[in-house]
């Protein structure tokens, strides 16, 4: 899977709930608890526990879990690119808070003994971000495996399903309420998607570096000069023109051909890489 740039360079908050999953899920891993986070019928309506709350939200319920999870964060970080830490925190807090809501309810209507308990981690989030996941990024390739036509975005969506019936309808009942709030989000309910934390607040997902450094990358290329070549200036150039359809799919969602070329020319004609720096470049602006 191809997350735009490499690391967590423009992505802190991301970064941040990465952090948080690991931390919570390898300790309860090794005490064998991992089964017992989750929430569940008795631990929110007859004894309720913030800290198993708090557990709930980002220790993943098994090994597998915890990889295919981390694995789609660390994917999902373009979308913290292209609107912005401050949006992005907002993105965050809302669909955990929907998801958490829709999950309580599910188990009070419910009322099965089998659910008990939901299985844990930041399923809220992380199938939240498959809403804008479908309708924002575009394909940039397809390709046949025995007669199937698939896409770049199939393993994406390949590894959301493993991690959806993972623990079968235990699973299924947070990813679901994670795509229910991240439809929320997008119909922009009660004006969600103007609002934003404020620049103190998301600074702090800066400083969390440990354990993966900043990353930095070269913007756009420009056509001014201050009389160094472009070794100097650390421009790359293109020894080809992008493919013709690379640039078409750039246009399409409204950039204009110029930055495309040059976009394409520094990400080695990767589209999703190359929207995401146009983006990046654009939000500069």
């Amino acid at each position: 899977m191809i997350g735009g740039l490499p690391g967590f360079h423009n992505a802190p908050a991301s970064r941040a709930v990465v952090i948080a999953a690991a931390l919570f899920s390898v300790p309860f891993g090794f005490r064998g608890r991992f089964l017992d986070l989750g929430l569940s019928y008795q631990s929110v309506y007859e004894k309720l526990s913030i800290w198993r709350l708090i557990a709930s939200l980002f220790a993943f319920s098994s090994s597998p879990e915890l990889i295919f999870g981390v694995a789609l964060l660390y994917y999902f970080r373009v979308f913290e690119r292209q609107i912005g830490s401050n949006k992005y925190a907002v993105f965050i807090v809302f669909s955990t808070t929907v998801s958490v809501l829709l999950q309580i309810l599910a188990l009070g209507y419910l009322k099965d003994p089998s659910l008990n308990p939901l299985t844990s981690g930041p399923y809220g989030l992380i199938f939240a971000s498959y809403v804008p996941f479908f309708f924002d990024i575009p394909i940039s390739m397809r390709f046949r495996v025995f007669r199937l036509s698939i896409s770049d975005k199939s393993f994406v969506y390949l590894a959301g399903l493993q991690l959806l019936f993972s623990s079968g309808r235990r699973s299924v009942i947070p990813g679901l309420s994670g795509i229910l709030a991240g439809l929320l989000y997008r119909l922009n309910t009660f004006g969600i998607r103007r609002l934003k934390f404020p620049e103190f607040a998301t600074s702090i997902f800066s400083r969390l570096s440990w354990p993966f450094p900043n990353n930095s990358y070269q913007g756009l290329p420009t056509t001014e000069t201050d009389g160094r070549n472009p070794s100097e200036q650390g421009v790359r150039t293109a020894t080809q023109d992008p493919p013709e359809s690379s640039i078409a799919a750039l246009v399409s969602m409204g950039f204009d051909r110029s930055s495309a070329m040059q976009a394409l020319a520094l990400t080695n004609y990767d589209v999703n890489l190359a929207s995401n720096i146009l983006l990046e470049a654009q939000a500069l602006q």
